[in-house]
């Protein structure tokens, strides 16, 4: 029973993945097409991609690059920009069965993007890491070679095109967040109160000062904190609420 129910999750993972891989792959282009005026090779910009999985960390990484700076400035502005998959991962731990070995814990936190966060997040029960792992194997082959494609077209496909391929992936991310904001009303609220205090902090004197990172770090763990406190969720042994 085990290997069939491990074979069902990865034909899940790739099932999934791939809508995402797909918007992973118009968006990581246009980086490619950034990279190659760093100087980067197709090689270099799918080793770089397939590690990083991260739009605007690979994009200061690739300024910063061009610039010539040194590595301890690239690693500290990767570090900064993707702080806030340290709060995912946290919170997908709480989706890990119990007894799930230490190992399998890093290397799902290691397959986190917002996206594949999203849907492991949102699966039924808890998430079996052959879940995780296939989605984000697929989305991240699509994203690596979407920079390669990039590199290697050069900017031969005008930047209207590829900005308007890359809308795709917001609207994927609304196809994650919607269902379970119409099965559960905390949820919704939740995901109303983090659109508009992101709105009022982008123009808030002060915080607006902050970088995006960091207001979307400091508003989850308040919205969260709040919400968990006043609406907690009680799992059954299968890990559903």
């Amino acid at each position: 029973m085990q290997p069939l129910m491990q074979r069902n999750d990865i034909f899940e993972g790739l099932r999934d993945g791939t809508p995402i891989a797909l918007g992973y792959f118009a968006v990581a282009f246009s980086l490619g097409i950034i990279a190659k005026g760093a100087g980067l090779t197709a090689a270099m910009g799918f080793v770089s991609s397939f590690f990083t999985r991260a739009s605007a960390g690979e994009y200061g990484v690739y300024t910063l690059i061009a610039v010539s700076a040194i590595y301890v400035e690239i690693i500290a502005m990767c570090l900064v920009t993707n702080l806030r998959y340290m709060l995912m991962s946290a919170a997908l731990s709480q989706k890990i069965a119990p007894g799930t070995s230490w190992l399998h814990r890093i290397l799902m936190a290691c397959c986190i993007t917002d996206e594949i966060f999203g849907i492991s997040i949102a699966h039924r029960g808890y998430t079996p890491p052959a879940y995780t792992y296939s989605a984000a194997l697929i989305s991240t082959l699509f994203w690596a070679s979407g920079c390669s494609a990039g590199i290697v077209a050069g900017g031969m496909l005008p930047a209207s095109i590829v900005s308007a391929l890359s809308v795709a992936l917001y609207g994927m991310f609304l196809a994650i967040i919607m269902p379970p904001s119409r099965r559960d009303s905390n949820v919704l609220l939740a995901v109303v109160v983090s659109f508009v205090l992101s709105g009022l902090c982008a123009v808030a004197p002060l915080v607006c000062e902050w970088s995006g990172g960091t207001r979307t770090i400091v508003l989850t763990i308040l919205i969260s904190a709040i919400v968990a406190w006043l609406k907690p969720v009680d799992l059954d042994e299968d890990g559903d609420a």
